[in-house]
């Protein structure tokens, strides 16, 4: 199993959680819900989101199956406008590579988190483990308690064209 800053760092906090490694390409969250076998609503994806006018970025967690709604986020936040960042934006802001951002490396790292209210769907929900290939299932309520994230409706169903 891998290690890295992320298992580390929740085994320092002694929250119960199980590490999955996955293939080290970038891999979108319906693909890795299809290789761990749990419905893609269950395997959240974060997303780097930036405000219009100074301040923290935005990291919006939301089910693999599902996009982030930028007019429900901005709401939550209290925001006018936001923006989704480009993948260079989003790897520069985290140091971390797309397909490898997690909410968990991201602590104490200036980031407002934000988390998809139907993750209180689930006892336990998947995330990334801060790399590419590292897939990390926890429970909800520790996830909330390490990153402050708050809870909110920001996303909904992905639109198939």
């Amino acid at each position: 199993m891998t290690t890295n800053n992320v298992t580390r760092f929740l085994d320092s906090k002694k929250v119960k959680y199980k590490a999955f490694d996955l293939p080290a390409e970038k891999l979108g969250a319906i693909e890795s819900a299809l290789l761990l076998n749990v419905p893609a609503s269950q395997v959240f994806k974060s997303i780097v989101v930036l405000r219009t006018r100074p301040g923290k970025p935005i990291l919006a967690i939301v089910p693999g199956d599902h996009e982030v709604d930028l007019k429900l986020l901005a709401e939550a936040a209290g925001e006018k406008k936001l923006q989704v960042s480009t993948q260079a934006e989003a790897e520069k802001l985290t140091g971390l590579q797309t397909g490898g951002i997690s909410p968990l490396a991201l602590i104490n790292r200036g980031f407002q988190m934000w988390l998809d209210s139907s993750a209180s769907n689930f006892e336990e929900i998947h995330i990334s483990g801060g790399q590419r290939g590292l897939n990390i299932r926890l429970p909800v309520k520790d996830l909330l308690i390490l990153t402050g994230a708050r809870l909110a409706l920001i996303s909904h169903a992905e639109s198939r064209e």
